[in-house]
Formats: C-alpha cells, sequence, structure tokens
C-alpha cells in the first residue's frame, strides 16, 4: 500500500516572538517493511537556519532556528511512503519470554537499535511495581514473549479507556495507570513499563494511522493525529503491538520515530522567547493512494 501522508501543524501566539528554537521529527522512517518515497517539509517563516541530523536511535530530525519575529509557527510535512509488512506471526508463536529476558541481558551489542537499550527507565517510563504486578497475569511459565506482550496488549485494550479529556501530554505514567484512561500516548507508556518490568526491551513508536479505514472495518482510535504504538523484542526481532487499538501492526500503520518514550520522538518541541500565550491546532491526513481521486486533503 502506497500512502500520501500530510501533517500540519500550527503556533498562533498572542504576542510576536523575536527569537525560536525547536526540533522536528515529522520524516517517516525507511524500515522493516515500509519505505519513503518522497518527503519533504514547509516552515513559515523561513528559518535562519535548518539543520538535517539523524539521532542515535536512527530519526531524521530537523533542527531550526527562527529569529523573524512572527505571531504563526506553521509547518507542514508532506510525505509518500510504501508499507508492506508481512502478517504478524500467532499470537504464542516464538520464544518463550524468560528466555527473551535472560539473553538480552547477556548480548553485547550497543548498536542504536540494540533490546538492551529499550529494557531500562526513560524519562517518561518509570518502572512501577504496580504496572510490573497488573503485567504478570500475562507472564506465565514457558509463554512466548509475543504470546504474553499479546495477550497484555489485549488485557490494556479491555482495561483502559481512550478518553482525550482524561490526561495532557505531561500526565505521569503513575496517574494515568490509575485512571486507566488516556490516550495512546498513554496507553503506549503503560505498556511498556509493563514490558520492561518483566525484562522485555519495549519501544515506543510514533507515526500515523491510515485515516480511511477499508471497506467493512472500524476506524481505528487515533487517525486523527498523531498516532503511538509499542514495538516489542521477542529475540530475534521487534513486533509491533497498538494497545489503543488491541491489534497487532500491519499495513494500515506508518512508523515515523522510534525512542525509549514520547520524550525521544515528539513531533514538535523547542523553545520559544515571549509568545504570551499560544494556541495550537494540529492537521493529519493519511490516504491511501488508491482513494486520491475521491478524497481531498484536510485543508
Amino acid at each position: 500500500m502506497i500512502y500520501t501522508l500530510r501533517h500540519r501543524t500550527t503556533y498562533r501566539y498572542g504576542k510576536p516572538v523575536h527569537f525560536a528554537r525547536c526540533t522536528l521529527r515529522l520524516k517517516p522512517q525507511d524500515c522493516e517493511g515500509q519505505s519513503v518515497l518522497a518527503s519533504a517539509v514547509t516552515i513559515d517563516p523561513s528559518p535562519a537556519r535548518a539543520v538535517m541530523r539523524r539521532d542515535y536511535f536512527g530519526i531524521d530530525a530537523v533542527a531550526v532556528t527562527l529569529e523573524t519575529p512572527h505571531t504563526t509557527f506553521s509547518v507542514e510535512a508532506l510525505s509518500t511512503v510504501r508499507v508492506e509488512r508481512p502478517s504478524p506471526p500467532p499470537p504464542e508463536a516464538g520464544m518463550p519470554w524468560e528466555r527473551v529476558r535472560d539473553a538480552v541481558v547477556a548480548g553485547r551489542d550497543l548498536g542504536g537499535r540494540a533490546p538492551v537499550h529499550f529494557l531500562f527507565p526513560s524519562g517518561r517510563v518509570p518502572l512501577l511495581s504496580e504496572v510490573t504486578d497488573y503485567a504478570r497475569p500475562s507472564f506465565s511459565p514457558g509463554r512466548s514473549a509475543y504470546g504474553a506482550a499479546h495477550d497484555l496488549m489485549l488485557r490494556i485494550g479491555r482495561d483502559f479507556r481512550f478518553d482525550a479529556k482524561a490526561t495532557h501530554v505531561y500526565t505521569p505514567l503513575a496517574e494515568s495507570f490509575a485512571l486507566r484512561a488516556g490516550v495512546c500516548q498513554d496507553f503506549a507508556h503503560v505498556m511498556i513499563a509493563a514490558l520492561r518490568g518483566m525484562g522485555l526491551p519495549a519501544v515506543y513508536v510514533s507515526g500515523y494511522l491510515r485515516t480511511v479505514p477499508p471497506p467493512g472495518r472500524p476506524r481505528l482510535r487515533g487517525a486523527d493525529a498523531s498516532h503511538a504504538w509499542v514495538a516489542v523484542w521477542c529475540g530475534d526481532g521487534w513486533l509491533g503491538l497498538d494497545p489503543t487499538n488491541a491489534v497487532a501492526v500491519r499495513d494500515d500503520h506508518i512508523v515515523v520515530a522510534r525512542g525509549r518514550d514520547y520524550g525521544d520522538v515528539a513531533p514538535v518541541d523547542g523553545i520559544v522567547s515571549g509568545s504570551g500565550k499560544q494556541r495550537l491546532k494540529v492537521e493529519v491526513d493519511v490516504i491511501p493512494d488508491t482513494e486520491l481521486q475521491d478524497l481531498a486533503l484536510v485543508g
């Protein structure tokens, strides 16, 4: 499947901003089952400097500096991406979770995709005893790592309520877990904490969902904005699971960035000087090429 993606972020400030510095992480990744055919970012006002760099985890980020006074700042990313992932394995396939856990600790790979980097607590994903205890019923002795993670995903999907008003971007994991409510960021952070608590490496994945579902299938939660899900290390590779929708990741998911938690992959972050109050608007559309003749991009 080939997708056309548009992500537009607009900030409106109550007072002129004379200086701003931000980092943009909006280019989809070339990774397993996914290739970027084209990608471009438009920034208004034009930055004084824009420097592309690839971070340790393989994210292509643009560091932008604005020195022109402005009351509106907008960023639009347009991309074309081909997604052709293999079908996920049967839920109980693969290595036992205890064997995966022990092999990760004994491993010597320290590259950016090495599982060990995603095993320990991170800034937004502490290891909490109550979250680990929640995970334990899924991890029966000898069960496969993927089977345990898949079962955990289904339980989170049943037990947690999708509620955009229950949390905000800075809500601590302990609070969203106690509420049993939140958005995709919260669902992903809870699942990552649960997996790491049991000794399995887990990655925070940000990206997009197909906006319009195939005929006869329900629209996935999170299709109107950036989405987040989890990749779990199963001993011989990473497998994607989406706890917000309780589904394995397939061709409806487009990967933009991978990191330890949301702090590593925020689409736009940075600082501004003298903004006063500000308003933020984010527009996202993900359209398969087969539907472009019938659907206009949001604008």
